[in-house]
This record gives structure tokens, C-alpha cells and sequence, in this order.
């Protein structure tokens, strides 16, 4: 018996009910491995891709250093790439709007006693605000990145998950990500098991990068000197003060607030007082490094601001829920409880108390048992430690 139903739409692998031909991708292109077999792969399929790089700070300090993203020899790979696959690619100015957004905010984060991540905010204010604009303005349908992360159709819409390899998983830098934004991203290497296959399809797909060591430093901070970069964004930043104990009394004089970090033991230059000690809190307002054992590092409650929230309807009323949270890259996701306590706001209840929770720093919200990311917010000065 004929059936007079229209028969579904087929979709394209981006999602789209059309050809691949018909659908438009601009591909942002760091010049690595990961944003080039994007561009090649996509290309491959028989996409309209579009190459699109952003010079992020100055060229002449860019040529000088490796192993960051963005910088000269950068943007020279991801022209050649989209040379060796034959796609359109532009390279735009985006100097002065990473310089605002990203960082002098991160400069002034390091001065009020905070541990910034200017790697979420590029993502938030630049790559996913900024670009993607440009993307539309190039009448494309979507922009594809690198990043190891998925995007699934959930029975609400996009929803954003954890990569298939846990090694590579970044979801923890791209939590930010609002639903208009996911709405229009793809992420084609979150579903590959290891970073050796994306190796293997740059090789596959002859591009010069396909050995390219990854980036490891912050792009704008050679060698991961943090108070080099803040003594020259702000003179003066470093003044001496005093590294206290927990009731304020003098141990010493340190160098500088911006050059220490929650959680340090080394480098304190306070020997020979028995037990270790590790930063506890630093107070930029009286010069102060509190100092104190490693049990006072250790903390359940964790305050957070700025919220993003991609759990569905409306944060505030969310209620309270069990979930996982990542309060640092490098850790799996544990459990907690999480409290709204405003349109952006939360205090987060870790079943198992933490140490060296640092504001400034991202704590990612993930649905309990599950791989999908339900928003985040950013630390703020913690509660009370217990």
C-alpha cells in the first residue's frame, strides 16, 4: 500500500538537508592538525569550505616562538593547507579585539588574586562571538573547529558532550558555548578514539602539518611566564608584601603576588618551619601570600558566577540536581550538588572535598552518569574551607 507521506529529508553529515556541495562551512584554522584535517575532511565530503584564520597579536613576537597557537608560522601552515586542498582562505585582524577581550582581562585577573583561563575566553568572546559572526557574514551554514568535543541532536535540540577520548576531551575550555552558538557549530574529530587518527587522515590527505607538535603554551605567554607577561601589560604589578600564615603572622616577604598560585609548595623561600606549606589565599589588597598546611587547601563548597547553562528552560528555576563537575582540566568530572542561586549564579556542594579550588578558574557542570555538558560558571572566592 503506497504510503502519501513526503519521505523524511535525507541529512548531510553536518546535519543539513541538502547536498554537500549546497552547504556552506567556514573552518577555523589555527594552522595545527586538528582545524586542518577538519578543513581537508570537510573538503573531501564535498563540502563549500572556507579556510579562516585570525591573527591574534603581533606577528614579529610570533615568528620568534613556538608551540603556541595563532602566531606567524600559524597562519603560514593553515595557507598552505588550504593551498594543498584548494579552498578560499583569509586571515583576519582580530589583534585588537583578542587584546580587550582576552587579555587584559587576564592580566587584571592575575592582579585581584585570581587563576584565569584566557583559553575559555578566547572561545567565548573571540572564536565563538567574533568568527562566527564573520561566518554568517560569509552566508555559511555552519563553522566547524578542531576541538575535541561532540555535538548530538538531543530530543530538545543540540546538546554538547564530552569527546569519545577522555585524553583529548575539551570540553572543559569550551563550556561557555551558548545554545544559539552550538546551534551553528560542528566539531567532525569529536567522535575519533585517539589523536593518532587524526594523525593518520593528515597524512592521508598530504598536509604539511600532519607531524606538527601540538601547542602547549598560552598563546600570548612565551615559556608559560605568566608574570613576565603581567609585569609588561601592567608596570609595577609586582610589589613585594608579606607571606603570612593563617592568623597573619609574618613567615617572610615574597616577590609579587602575580608570581605565585593557589596551591603552590615550592618557591615560597620559607624553609625550616616543620610541616610543608602551601598558598592558601592571596590578597592583592594588602600584599599578602597566606600561607597555611595542606589540609586548609581542601574545600566542599565551591561559589560560582556567570553561569552558562545548556541544561534546558531556565537556570534560576532549575532547581537543586545531582551532577559531575570538573573544577580543573586535568581531572575527571566528580560528583556534586548543584544550587542556583540567581539567573547566573550557584554554589556548587562537592561530595568529596577538593584542594587548591582557585578563583578565576572553571567549574564544568556534566549531567550524572552521562557524557553530555550542561553549561558551567567561574569560580569565584571561595567559602568558607571545610
Amino acid at each position: 500500500m503506497h504510503d502519501p507521506r513526503p519521505a523524511a529529508p535525507t541529512l548531510n553529515s553536518l546535519g543539513f538537508a541538502r547536498t554537500a556541495a549546497e552547504t556552506r562551512v567556514v573552518v577555523a584554522m589555527s594552522g595545527g592538525v586538528d582545524s586542518s584535517v577538519v578543513a581537508a575532511m570537510l573538503k573531501a565530503e564535498g563540502y563549500d569550505v572556507v579556510g579562516v584564520t585570525l591573527q591574534l597579536y603581533d606577528h614579529g613576537a610570533a615568528l620568534k616562538k613556538k608551540g603556541a597557537c595563532c602566531a606567524g608560522q600559524d597562519i603560514h601552515d593553515a595557507r598552505r593547507v588550504a593551498e594543498r586542498i584548494g579552498i578560499p582562505h583569509y586571515v583576519l585582524d582580530y589583534e585588537n579585539r583578542f587584546r580587550e577581550s582576552v587579555i587584559e582581562e587576564f592580566a587584571d585577573a592575575y592582579l585581584a588574586g585570581a587563576t584565569p583561563v584566557p583559553c575559555i575566553r578566547c572561545n567565548e568572546r573571540v572564536k565563538f562571538r567574533d568568527l562566527l559572526q564573520t561566518a554568517r557574514e560569509l552566508d555559511a551554514d555552519c563553522m566547524a573547529t578542531g576541538h575535541y568535543i561532540r555535538r548530538l541532536d538531543g530530543p530538545a535540540g543540540a546538546e554538547l558532550h564530552m569527546a569519545a577520548d577522555p585524553a583529548r576531551d575539551q570540553s572543559y575550555f569550551l563550556f561557555s558555548t551558548t545554545q544559539e552558538q552550538l546551534d551553528f557549530l560542528r566539531f567532525p574529530l569529536g567522535g575519533l578514539a585517539s589523536k593518532a587518527e587524526t594523525r593518520a587522515l593528515a597524512a592521508e590527505y598530504g598536509l604539511v602539518v600532519a607531524d606538527k607538535p601540538d601547542s602547549q603554551d598560552i598563546c600570548f605567554v612565551p615559556e608559560g611566564n605568566y608574570a613576565a607577561v603581567i609585569e609588561k601589560l601592567r608596570p609595577g604589578a609586582a610589589e613585594p608584601g608579606d607571606i603570612v600564615d593563617l592568623a597573619g603572622n609574618v613567615l617572610g616577604r615574597h616577590r609579587g603576588v602575580i608570581h605565585y598560585t593557589i596551591g603552590q609548595r615550592r618557591g615560597l623561600g620559607i624553609g625550616g618551619l616543620g610541616d610543608p606549606l602551601h598558598v592558601v589565599r592571596l590578597d592583592p589588597d594588602s600584599r599578602h601570600v597566606v600561607v597555611g598546611p595542606r589540609e586548609a587547601l581542601a574545600t566542599r563548597t565551591v561559589p560560582v558566577a556567570e553561569v552558562n547553562w545548556l541544561g534546558g528552560g531556565d537556570f534560576a528555576s532549575a532547581g537543586e540536581r545531582d551532577i559531575t563537575v570538573r573544577i580543573r582540566s586535568t581531572r575527571p568530572p566528580a560528583p556534586a550538588i548543584l544550587r542556583p542561586t540567581g539567573p547566573t549564579t550557584a554554589t556548587v556542594e562537592l561530595a568529596a572535598a577538593e584542594e587548591g579550588v582557585s578563583p578565576g578558574q572553571a567549574c564544568v557542570f556534566y549531567e550524572a552518569g552521562s557524557t553530555r555538558v550542561l553549561g558551567g560558571g567561574w569560580i569565584t572566592m571561595t567559602e568558607s574551607r571545610r
